[in-house]
């Protein structure tokens, strides 16, 4: 086994080995040795590394992170083993360890459990990475996190200015929100001319947490806001989100802290916000903390959710494997975000009034409902770009607690909540139900959820702008690194995908269903250019047969999914009647809007009975065996979908240049095709997807997984099509 001396990690800048051992294996299944991998086990100030003998070709590869590299930020837990004491141990930093380990258990909080053993390995270097492991995935202090280093020296030499030609940044189409000009084109954007950029908070004078520019009602003076901040918790300010086509806006608003000046303060900003307004409509506040969950609450359902997705057996009946899905209450919580999201939505679209999103510091629940309410209405949201200008504007300078919520310090349980995790998962359930109205793909999502333990990038590792600014000058000034102008480290955001991914590999976010809202064609070989539109036939297979009352996707706190042969079904005609008598305004909106045909770029609103929303496979089981279907599941589909739109763009092509200049056109395939499958130069030749394709594609190759396979358990049958739960059909024929 001496191949382990001779290899060696792929190192990124300021990226430093801290501890290794040789001879060790990495468990591939739990029952035998047979399909393990031998190798390298390596810690670095970044990541734990595996350096294999032999490993499965990948197709899509990171920049940063190799086949069996973790970064240290996620890393969730460190549990040592020693069989032959029958000793287990969970590491934190600066602990001992009394006994030499015979294994070692990675829990990660992308739903991962890698083990590795050390039968061949010297004790002592097994002792020496494991602690090195549990000690660097614990850092004490935000500068201590590996982003600050890479940073540091990959775009600042000692007179500040950038290195390596690289402006972090530079060239983005994504609106980052950190200057007055992205704030006035929203404003535009939205006809939102009551509305202004207010500058108040430059260098962080009124709010810590609030970004320095940001946009209020033009009635309201910096003199008057300057008075009213201190009322409100943390001094923040209500925040404009959106504006609707009517005039209705979308505003976030922490709670007022100062009861005796609840009243005055509470009338003053209602007041100037129905002054925006053309209609001068009334002001609707949703109260997020008596609606929604609280960030405890979501933290225990997907505590809860990865214990049963990745860890508990899956030797069960289909029905107690379910119900334990239906008991972490993920699945619920993902429903009631949407459901508000709709509620707000239908204030905005059917009653025109203005809404404000309440909450106590208005850094968690808002920053779902805003960006939900606006992926609905607004199809511009829609488009890669513009979602990640959501994103950056609602979550990243509306102050978000990243730090706190990832837990990238391990220093405060409490704080800990996937919040930005369920939005995602609220994302891809409307993505599921209208894949056609989304540029990105759910590659993209899942990607975009993977990059929170990627800290290199300022996106996600801070709790606010302000914090970013502080902990860049203090460690700049520690390390003697001249700012010049920017006055802070330049961090790159996570929307600079470059850094992580090639221009190939970044063809996956594409979606070749997307319908978006220009679209050129070449007809008698002329190009035109047209707007898509959805036909007046309803293609939605899920509405054929659902009874009026179930249209609106929703069902009272009284109501019940029937099965088969059920007493109720001989009173449904009778309660169907008393549910039409009891409808309320917003059930008729929601009932309207799925009885005429959908406008793939107008209005989206989610389906929202539990047969609709199904479980984000892609993210929570990639990496269970079960959920692994050798080249078959969504990827097949997409494969051949991408090689259909990519073939029909090579021939756009060629009857451009046909047209555009006489002669035989020069058509080679252009690297910059917008599909990661590519067709063939023969249209009749549909090339094979490769062999290495499987269900979890591009994250997880077949056979690299670190538990056994279970075949023929209720999992491995949902996830191949079985009908374990009732068809959206039978749901809407046999239930009330």
């Amino acid at each position: 086994m001496a191949f382990c001396l001779l290899y060696k990690p792929v190192l990124q800048f300021c990226e430093i080995v801290v501890n290794e051992a040789n001879f060790v294996r990495k468990c591939i299944g739990a029952e035998s040795c047979q399909d393990d991998l031998w190798g390298k086990l390596v810690c670095t100030n970044f990541k734990v590394s595996f350096i294999a003998h032999n490993s499965l070709p990948r197709q899509c590869t990171h920049r940063l992170l190799g086949e069996h590299d973790i970064p240290l930020a996620c890393v969730e837990q460190v549990v040592t083993v020693n069989d032959v004491k029958g000793k287990q141990k969970i590491l934190g930093s600066n602990q001992k360890l009394k006994f030499n380990p015979t294994e070692l258990i990675l829990y990660c909080k992308d739903f991962r459990i890698i083990r590795f053993r050390f039968d061949e390995a010297g004790p002592e270097s097994a002792k020496k990475v494991c602690l090195a492991i549990a000690h660097y995935s614990h850092p004490a202090d935000p500068q201590l996190l590996f982003g600050f280093e890479y940073v540091g020296k990959r775009y600042h030499g000692s007179t500040g200015e950038r290195v390596n030609g690289v402006d972090p940044g530079g060239g983005l189409q994504t609106p980052l929100f950190d200057c007055s000009s992205d704030w006035d084109r929203e404003i535009k954007r939205t006809g939102a001319s009551e509305w202004r950029v207010c500058t108040i908070n430059q260098g962080y004078f009124i709010s810590p947490s609030l970004p320095e520019f940001f946009v209020v009602p033009v009635s309201l003076a910096d003199q008057d806001l300057k008075q009213y901040a201190c009322c409100f918790y943390s001094q923040r300010i209500p925040l404009w989100c959106w504006n609707h086509s009517s005039g209705s806006a979308l505003v976030r608003m922490s709670n007022i802290s100062d009861p005796q000046q609840q009243r005055k303060v509470e009338q003053r900003i209602s007041s100037a916000i129905t002054k925006s307004h053309p209609l001068r409509s009334d002001v609707f506040k949703s109260d997020l903390d008596k609606n929604l969950p609280n960030i405890q609450d979501i933290q225990a359902a997907l505590l809860k959710l990865r214990q049963i997705c990745v860890i508990d057996s899956f030797e069960e009946s289909e029905e107690k494997w379910l119900s334990s899905l239906e008991s972490s209450r993920w699945m619920e919580y993902v429903r009631t975000f949407l459901r508000h999201a709709v509620e707000v939505v239908y204030m905005l679209e059917s009653r025109h009034v203005s809404v404000i999103l309440l909450e106590k510091e208005d850094r968690d629940l808002s920053c779902v409902i805003s960006c939900l309410v606006q992926l609905m209405c607004d199809p511009h949201c829609r488009s890669l770009h513009s979602f990640q200008g959501l994103i950056q504007k609602e979550w990243v300078m509306a102050g978000h607690r990243f730090l706190d919520r990832c837990n990238h310090l391990k220093r405060n349980d409490k704080e800990e909540s996937p919040v930005f995790l369920l939005f995602l998962d609220c994302v891809w359930q409307l993505w599921n139900q209208y894949p056609a109205a989304f540029e990105f793909t759910e590659v993209y999502l899942t990607v975009l959820g993977d990059s929170m333990w990627v800290p290199v990038f300022s996106t996600f590792l801070f709790n606010c702008p302000r914090q970013r600014a502080e902990h860049s000058r203090d460690f700049a000034s520690s390390k003697s690194i001249h700012l010049g102008q920017d006055q802070a480290l330049c961090f790159p955001p996570v929307w600079d995908w470059s850094q992580q991914f090639s221009l190939k590999d970044q063809t996956l976010f594409n979606n070749p269903l997307y319908v978006g809202k220009i679209a050129t064609c070449v007809q008698n070989g002329t190009v035109k250019t047209f707007t898509h539109r959805r036909s007046k036939k309803n293609y939605s297979s899920t509405l054929r047969g659902l009874p009026s009352a179930l249209r609106n996707g929703s069902l009272g706190p009284n109501d019940t999914l029937t099965r088969r042969n059920s007493l109720m079904l001989r009173l449904r005609s009778d309660l169907s009647q008393v549910r039409e008598q009891q409808e309320t305004p917003s059930e008729r909106f929601v009932r309207d809007f799925f009885s005429r045909p959908v406008d793939l770029q107008g209005l989206l609103l989610p389906q929202l009975l539990p047969s609709h929303l199904s479980v984000w496979k892609l993210y929570f089981l990639r990496w269970v065996p079960e959920a692994q279907i050798p080249q078959g599941g969504p990827i097949t589909a997409f494969h051949k979908l991408s090689v259909l739109t990519d073939e029909i763009e090579m021939l756009q092509n060629q009857l451009r240049q046909y047209q555009g200049a006489a002669g035989t056109p020069n058509n080679l395939h252009a690297e910059h095709s917008k599909m990661y499958f590519k067709a063939t130069s023969t249209p009749h030749q549909s090339p094979a997807p490769p062999e290495y394709l499987s269900s979890s594609f591009p994250f997880s190759p077949v056979g690299n997984l670190c538990r056994p396979g279970i075949l023929g358990t209720p999992l491995s049958k949902l996830l191949n099509g079985a009908k374990i739960w009732l068809s959206t059909e039978t749901l809407a024929n046999e239930t009330i």
